[in-house]
């Protein structure tokens, strides 16, 4: 590539391609990775060149003889369930979390090439930041502090951005000395983040970036903005629906309908076990709940929608959830809802993604020299 040319990147744990989409058309994707065949496929479908560079199967059995030039950057969204406040929380070894090292192996054998990507990316939950009493956060710093970079990490929200409460950590790793107008503690610098940067032991400490990033414009979106029209779903009946407020608690059901005196309310209902009893408890903040796959502790959300007195209900539809990650009508979910709302549960939201990529990753990289070499 030119330095006026696409910056090149790997995509690990790729799933259906949102990272790519975020990072955008400035953006060329060297090499794509991913283990799980539903998402393997859903990649492909929307990206027709994903035969020259997708690389289906699990990261461990990856060389670096299959990674093409040298990136400017590598993304990792590693599998999160070991680090999330709903799993087990077994941290980097745990099964699934512990792909993160395998993806590592990759990059230390790199940097031993002379190949190193210039800067990488760990998108995971807000639970890696205390995981393990915050060791596990430890470990993945001193990795990249011992292969020669310094970090930071932002905790974005995409309810920033679209209509989906989905806290995220976005660890951010250079090689290059970060540029002064990029650095400086901001609103992303959560109370979480200032205390896992504080229980750094002071090596670590000397590596850690406060990365500067803009706050963007209040969204103007609501959850009632991405649903389908009311004649194109399906609703659940009136006895299923008074099931489903059985659930809330009084309070809950008040504000619903309360709410719904006024003109037409929509909520979001999602159902947890409280002390041994299964509950429903709706927001009315114009925002849903973290989308999350089945085996992530969290059923598939309801909608609610409040009227003149008389409360609907209907389960969320795919591409409701699609638009909620920021995916516009024309990305191609797989036709089961199960299958839709496992790929879009555990991706990441496109917006969040182009957010970063545009006030923070491209100003990095224009600082550096030289994006990466073409793919032979």
């Amino acid at each position: 590539m030119s330095r006026n040319g696409p910056l090149g990147f790997y995509e690990f744990f790729a799933g259906g391609g949102m990272a790519r989409l975020g990072l955008g058309d400035a953006w060329s994707c060297l090499w794509a990775n991913d283990f799980d065949p539903v998402k393997a496929a859903t990649y492909r479908d929307n990206f027709p060149d994903a035969h020259d560079h997708f690389r289906e199967g699990d990261v461990w059995a990856m060389t670096p003889g299959d990674l093409p030039g040298r990136a400017d950057l590598a993304w990792a969204s590693s599998p999160c369930q070991d680090f999330s406040l709903a799993g087990a929380r077994a941290g980097l070894e745990g099964g699934r979390s512990s792909a993160f090292f395998g993806f590592w192996k990759l990059m230390e054998a790199l940097n031993a090439e002379g190949r190193a990507p210039r800067t990488i990316v760990v998108e995971n939950v807000v639970g890696l930041l205390t995981s393990n009493g915050g060791a596990d956060f430890e470990a993945l710093c001193r990795a990249l502090a011992g292969q020669g970079y310094r970090f930071g990490a932002l905790e974005l929200d995409a309810a920033r951005f679209t209509p989906q409460s989905r806290p995220r950590v976005f660890v951010v790793a250079t090689r290059t000395p970060p540029p002064s107008h990029l650095v400086a503690r901001g609103a992303f610098h959560t109370r979480a983040v200032i205390e896992a940067e504080q229980r750094l032991p002071p090596d670590l400490r000397d590596r850690w970036v406060w990365w500067r990033l803009p706050v963007p414009a209040v969204r103007n979106s609501d959850l009632g903005t991405v649903l389908e029209p009311d004649g194109e779903v399906a609703w659940r009946s009136t006895g299923d629906t008074g099931r489903l407020l059985g659930l809330m608690t009084p309070n809950h059901r008040d504000r619903l309908t309360q709410a719904g005196e006024s003109g037409r309310t929509v909520g979001a209902v999602f159902r947890r076990t409280r002390q041994g009893a299964q509950r429903a408890e709706v927001r009315l903040d114009g925002l849903a709940g973290c989308l999350r796959t089945a085996r992530g502790g969290s059923s598939r959300q309801t909608v609610v929608v409040a009227q003149d007195g008389a409360v609907r209900s209907r389960l969320l539809t795919p591409r409701e959830g699609a638009r909620l990650m920021g995916l516009s009508d024309s990305y191609r979910l797989p036709k089961g809802d199960t299958a839709a709302f496992h790929v879009i549960g555990d991706g990441v939201a496109v917006p969040v993604v182009r957010w970063l990529a545009s006030h923070l990753l491209e100003p990095l990289l224009a600082e550096g020299g030289a994006p990466a070499l073409a793919a032979e």
